[in-house]
């Protein structure tokens, strides 16, 4: 019975441990929220790219996207600062904002709201999938492992 715990805790490990392998893309597809003036609006920044919205530089430094057989996520890390006319810039957000989770990592603003969307290639190309690892041959008078290409 005092092993019960050690064992949840390792399935736990194990659960966690599973392929998180995100896929890096080149542009981030954001939706910024401009309070005052209800606009919203669709940008597409490319990786290691900076735009403006309002008086704020938006910089994408890394935009990964977990494979189509895995869990539905989008995640970018981002570096936001406002600059006023006149005034020094203050970095108002830096980190992962996650598309599934917009307010797990919110940019606090009192005039502009931004968040997540997606992440895609340039021209909205989906994600390329990992090629598959080669099996190696089976030895002979053995069947082929299962999922493997019969061979000729």
């Amino acid at each position: 019975m005092r092993y019960l715990p050690a064992a949840f805790g390792v399935a736990a490990l194990l659960a966690m441990a599973g392929p998180a392998n995100a896929i890096q893309m080149q542009e981030a597809v954001l939706q910024g929220l401009d309070k005052i003036t209800a606009r919203i609006s669709t940008i597409k920044v490319q990786v290691g790219q900076t735009v403006s919205f309002g008086s704020l530089q938006i910089t994408v430094q890394a935009c990964d996207k977990k494979p189509p057989e895995e869990t539905p996520e989008s995640a970018a890390f981002l570096q936001v600062v406002e600059q006023k006319p006149g005034e020094q810039p203050v970095t108002r957000f830096s980190g992962w904002m996650f598309a599934s989770s917009p307010a797990l990592s919110a940019m606090e603003h009192p005039v502009y709201d931004l968040w997540v969307l997606d992440c895609e290639n340039q021209g909205g190309t989906p994600a390329e999938q990992a090629p598959a690892p080669e099996q190696p041959p089976a030895p002979e008078g053995q069947p082929p492992p299962e999922g493997a290409a019969p061979a000729d």
